[in-house]
């Protein structure tokens, strides 16, 4: 669904606006005087019971007698919009965010994206259409989960593995985008997933966590805990798998003694959506959905998302097992946060309520997706100055199965932007004319074996005539008397939107049915490709064989027909276009594998290659049905890069001339090969709508990369521990005991800073916090970011702590030979130690400290040195 179809106002657009006046109050909770407790208790009070557990579904209906809108509670915006039917900003994943160490930037993010999802909810309150999924103001975002093994598919979504780290950047994000209002909010934030949850995903609804208390306090609840805590989050989200052997919608734990009794969270719960019906399916800790919605509810959970197992709490009511008065507190939760986002008063009472639906994709919002796309980059290798490449080269080879792949740089929880650019894309804008940009995708990510196209529009026609039938219709249904008809030679359009297309048709509000006749020519195997934007299907003899009409869409979709010579096979497309540019493309071909050594010789005149592999969204994700060597439900097997692009590599690297790898990715890979012998590795995550634009810019030193790994890169599969184990023995820079490929907090850059005057104190008191500063300058000869980071050492072997945890960062630009003193301050709990019951103490002994561009003991090549100082607590 876009934009166009979007506004065609239901029958129920009066009813539902919810937003009363001064004349229509009728109620106490409709006055907006009152405070807001207030309000929601008389809501609440004249709910029926089957009202209220209808309320506590993440699809609430609409309570037409009391003028209360329905509301659809699951939304996300983990880096933009997401899923919206607007074209929205997409901004980098979010594990290249923490890739920033920027919490302003984040911030920032957040603030626009608010103010996006804001457009988005006033257009569809104006419309009554707040009871569809993905158009409200409650989102499911951040995730603050510890990146802890690199195999897991969604720790993309994170902020990476260190909790520090997560904190700080969970807070900007919390802080952001519910808006600084001191009585609404701009929008709310859930941190999810609550709290020990890291995959595998494909047994997630089934597995139990067992972790040592020290660890759960030490790494798994401190990010929690602060967005409970001090950024007033306004939501949390639990998990799927069971903790310590009961679910954690439902854990005495988690959800009752720590979350509710010893944080005090006053905000509401949801769970994750289908989470209680794995309490009775998967879990098989309760007998049926009344037993477990009974139970989630007694433990804090107030809303069910994707299921009706609450539904069963009519039930649960009725044979005793919970009462009316324990479902009052959920569901006053739950409106308390709907007051608080201004859906019960006037739009002139709630500041954010009339943002017009032109912020979406704004300049401001645009240019702050490239800024963050800059700064999330990682240089991880630069020998003899391979980067910044030359601006005068002849002939530039880009390769690679990344390298005009959009899926890739928009992650996984994303919207879609009006305008996508590719590495490719952004290499041809930035290079000048007397630069010849050569193309070959060469690979897959996996294997050696790609689709080569075939010219077989030959073989196509329609009633005699070459090419398809196509039959164009006002409106995105296929419904009403079309408004075109004709001939076209070959399926390849790209419209902008409002485009011209004939018969006073414009690219916008269309659907168009494309059919020909396909002859064989051969018997062979001919894959058919298919890729759209918005939505499309295929049918071949009548059989629908592709079907991305309504979900699933982004990326091209195959079929392999098993042809038979000289036999006919009926074709037919059909497809409907919303608002924004109209793609549709109908393709065929056969698989072939490539010779790299071929390739090498076609490109002998190459002044350089540019090689962008690593791994996409389309290979790791949430729960995904991935059929690929390395790969398994979302998680990887394997750590290790495609042996494929590892040999595509090791044929460009024998040409002699300068390669640089650009690889994407949302978590750590191990390249030991590429790490010795490719002179240029960059890191560019999942980079965003403008990823391909930084890129280039990169490349050709337009700016000095400043990114930071926010996550250890090891050297190999060898270095894991069994996924299912959560305990953090030898995980992550704080517990990890062997030496990485590149550690959490590398990074290079084109310039190089010095630290100096590290000025901390020698003595301490216990229980005391500390300030510090230190002196940082420019050394090189071009402007930069560095990012400064301080990081804390026990010295006393006998308590159990992480062997350096970093404490203090920041962000900071200098121009050539410009200097600047940091200051730090470290309190006393960042100075304190866990002990076995999961207790904050004061430390008593010594710690080091150690600021620079990295953590310390770092064994790499950086880009500054590292100051340390050891401190004596009594």
């Amino acid at each position: 669904m876009r934009l166009t179809k979007f506004l065609k106002i239901s029958s129920l657009a009066v009813l539902l606006t919810g937003i009363t006046s001064v004349k229509a109050q009728q109620y106490i909770f409709e006055n907006y005087n009152l405070p807001f407790e207030e309000r929601v208790d008389d809501l609440v009070s004249r709910l029926t019971l089957e009202e209220k557990v209808l309320q506590m579904l993440n699809s609430a209906p609409a309570i037409p007698r009391l003028k209360i809108p329905a509301y659809d509670w699951w939304n996300e915006t983990l880096h933009g919009v997401a899923r919206t039917p607007f074209k929205v900003t997409v901004y980098p994943q979010a594990i290249a965010m923490a890739a920033t160490f920027d919490p302003v930037a984040l911030a920032k993010m957040a603030d626009y994206s608010a103010l996006e999802g804001r457009a988005i909810y006033n257009k569809a309150l104006a419309l009554g259409r707040t009871n569809e999924r993905y158009l409200g103001l409650t989102y499911w975002t951040p995730n603050i989960n510890i990146f802890r093994d690199p195999r897991w598919g969604r720790g993309q979504e994170t902020y990476g593995e260190d909790p520090f780290l997560t904190a700080t950047l969970g807070d900007a994000f919390v802080r952001g985008l519910q808006g600084d209002d001191p009585k609404y909010l701009k929008a709310a934030a859930c941190a999810k997933h609550y709290a020990v949850h890291s995959g595998p995903e494909p047994s997630r609804h089934v597995f139990n966590a067992e972790v040592s208390t020290f660890d759960l306090w030490d790494t798994y609840l401190p990010a929690f805990e602060k967005l409970v805590t001090k950024s007033n989050v306004a939501g949390v989200m639990c998990a799927y798998n069971a903790f310590q052997g009961q679910p954690c919608c439902g854990s005495d734990l988690l959800m009752t003694d720590i979350l509710r009794k010893k944080w005090k969270f006053t905000g509401y719960v949801t769970s994750d959506c289908w989470a209680i019906d794995d309490f009775f399916k998967n879990h098989k800790t309760h007998k049926d959905a009344a037993s477990a919605a009974a139970d989630a509810v007694f433990h804090g959970t107030d809303l069910d998302c994707g299921t009706d197992a609450y539904k069963a709490l009519l039930t649960a009511v009725k044979n005793g097992i919970i009462t009316e008065k324990d479902i009052d507190v959920s569901v006053k939760r739950l409106f308390m946060i709907r007051f608080r986002l201004g859906m019960f008063d006037p739009a002139s009472m709630v500041k954010y309520a009339n943002t017009p639906i032109t912020v979406l994709e704004n300049d401001d919002h645009k240019a702050h997706a490239l800024k963050m796309a800059r700064a999330s980059m990682v240089l991880l290798r630069n020998e003899n100055h391979t980067l910044p490449l030359r601006k005068n080269l002849k002939k530039l080879v880009v390769i690679g199965p990344n390298a005009d792949n959009e899926i890739a740089v928009l992650g996984n929880y994303n919207g879609i932007p009006s305008k996508i650019t590719t590495v490719l894309a952004g290499i041809k804008d930035k290079v000048g004319s007397q630069t010849q940009v050569a193309y070959e995708k060469a690979l897959s990510f996996a294997n050696d074996t790609i689709l080569n196209y075939l010219d077989i529009d030959k073989q196509f026609s329609s009633q005699g005539k070459p090419g398809f039938k196509a039959v164009y219709y006002k409106g995105t249904d296929l419904k009403g008397e079309p408004v075109l008809t004709q001939t076209e030679k070959t399926l390849n359009h790209n419209w902008q939107e409002g485009q011209q297309i004939d018969g006073g048709l414009t690219a916008n509000n269309f659907s168009a049915r494309y059919i020909t006749d396909f002859k064989a020519a051969k018997s062979e195997n001919v894959t058919f490709e298919l890729e759209g934007d918005d939505g499309y299907r295929l049918m071949v003899n009548g059989k629908k064989v592709l079907d991305a009409w309504s979900k699933n869409r982004w990326g091209a979709k195959t079929y392999q027909l098993a042809a038979i010579k000289d036999s006919t096979y009926q074709i037919a497309v059909e497809y409907w276009q919303g608002e924004g540019s109209a793609k549709i493309r109908f393709s065929a071909g056969t698989f072939q594998r490539t010779d790299f050594d071929a390739l090498v010789k076609r490109h002998r005149d190459a002044d350089a290659f540019v090689f962008v592999g690593g791994i996409s969204p389309q290979l790791e994700g949430e729960e995904m049905k991935v059929d690929v060597p390395g790969f398994n439900g979302g998680d990887r097997t394997s750590i290790m890069l495609p042996e494929a692009q590892t040999r595509a590599m090791k044929a460009l690297k024998s040409s002699g001339k300068p390669v640089v790898f650009v690889m994407m990715t949302g978590s750590a890979i191990a390249m030991p090969w590429e790490a010795e012998n490719i002179p240029a590795i960059v890191n560019a995550w999942y980079g965003g709508q403008s990823a391909g634009t930084a890129v280039a810019e990169l490349l050709f030193g337009d700016f000095s990369p400043s990114g930071r790994l926010p996550v250890t890169f090891y050297k190999g599969d060898q270095d894991l521990v069994d996924f299912n184990n959560y305990n953090m023995e030898n995980r992550t820079y704080r517990y990890f005991k062997g030496k990485p490929l590149f550690g959490f907090g590398y990074g290079l850059s084109y310039s190089s800073f010095l630290y100096q005057n590290f000025n901390a104190p020698k003595k301490l008191k216990s229980g005391e916090g500390i300030n510090l500063s230190v002196k940082l300058t420019n050394t090189g000869k071009m402007q930069s970011d560095e990012v400064a980071q301080l990081y804390v050492m026990h010295g006393d072997s006998t308590i159990k702590s992480a062997r350096k945890a970093l404490k203090g960062f920041q962000r900071v630009s200098l121009a050539p030979g410009e200097s600047k003193t940091l200051n730090f301050e470290l309190s006393a709990d960042d100075l304190s130690y866990i002990n076995e019951m999961g207790d904050k103490k004061a430390l008593k002994g010594t710690i080091k400290l150690a600021i620079g561009g990295s953590q310390p003991d770092e064994t790499l090549k950086t880009s500054g040195n590292m100051l340390s100082q050891t401190i004596n607590i009594n």
